[in-house]
């Protein structure tokens, strides 16, 4: 007799739970059939039932992170400069939960670089944040809070400057704590202000 549908979708969010236990601790590195079935208290055999194999485990994995991330509470600020200093900031491992989220996806590159089709879905995701941020830049130029420029470009020199800092604030986190990755990340964005705009808006 099967199982009833509501069983099988908590014992797959069980199975979820464990996947990120296991990132969180391990990272990519070591997410594996066994450690998640260790993690779980079950089965490797019990795993089958979900995943085929190592790379749909995988697959889940960066789907799951994917969800984590979206669903995370993000920074309210108003148009022009403050939204994308707001978009910046979210990116950053400010937070206990930003900076498990950030350890486990930095750790995941390796993995996305080894195979082509993640490597593609990597390359669209940052795309797509370059034209997000790209939007919110439009919109500060167009207020006069930011000089003229290529948004694209500056988008993207942002965004580059924003991804190193996290990496550095994840080796180094006594040398980049909070309020230093704040700092650093103001001078940047300062460094951008259209000089005739108003100090006090």
């Amino acid at each position: 007799m099967p199982r009833p549908k509501g069983d099988h979708e908590a014992r797959r969010r069980d199975v979820s739970e464990a996947v990120w236990r296991v990132l969180t601790a391990h990272g990519f590195g070591g997410l594996t059939m066994r450690a998640v079935a260790a993690e779980l208290g079950a089965t490797t055999g019990l795993l089958t039932h979900y995943f085929s194999g190592k790379q749909e485990l995988l697959a889940h994995a960066l789907d799951l992170l994917d969800e984590r991330t979206g669903t995370r509470a993000r920074r309210t600020a108003g148009p022009g400069l403050a939204a994308v200093r707001a978009r910046l900031l979210d990116i950053l491992p400010l937070t206990a939960d930003a900076t498990t989220g950030n350890r486990i996806w930095v750790s995941s590159w390796d993995t996305a670089l080894a195979d082509p089709v993640l490597s593609v879905a990597y390359a669209r995701k940052y795309a797509e944040s370059r034209d997000r941020l790209r939007d919110l830049i439009v919109e500060a130029q167009r207020l006069g809070e930011l000089r003229p420029g290529d948004p694209e470009r500056i988008a993207a020199s942002a965004l580059a400057f924003t991804l190193g800092l996290v990496v550095q604030a994840l080796f180094d986190p006594r040398a980049f704590p909070p309020d230093r990755q704040a700092e650093l990340l103001d001078d940047h964005l300062a460094a951008l202000v259209d000089p005739h705009f108003p100090a006090n808006g």
